[in-house]
């Protein structure tokens, strides 16, 4: 897995209040948003790991609920982690 113990802290204290806080929905989309990248760098080159795809289609989902939370609960939250991430225009 490309996440270490460190990198996960670093994405925490980065978009979470603390590194210890990793229910924050900031941090919990950030990491994510990791995982994402990762697995679609994967698919690049291994176009049949099928199962690999189908856990990206899962985690594109919950990222997409996460974000839906915090679009209809604090819109402020919602475009700073938009902002920071790049995830859309």
């Amino acid at each position: 897995m490309l996440l270490t113990a460190e990198s996960k802290k670093d994405i925490f204290k980065l978009h979470g209040t603390t590194d210890t806080n990793t229910g924050n929905s900031e941090a919990q989309i950030a990491m994510f948003s990791e995982r994402i990248n990762h697995l679609t760098d994967h698919l690049k080159g291994q176009k049949k790991d099928y199962n690999t795809q189908r856990a990206l289609i899962r985690l594109v989902g919950k990222r997409r609920s996460l974000l839906d939370y915090l679009q209809k609960t604090e819109i402020n939250r919602y475009r700073a982690i938009i902002a920071t991430l790049g995830i859309r225009k």
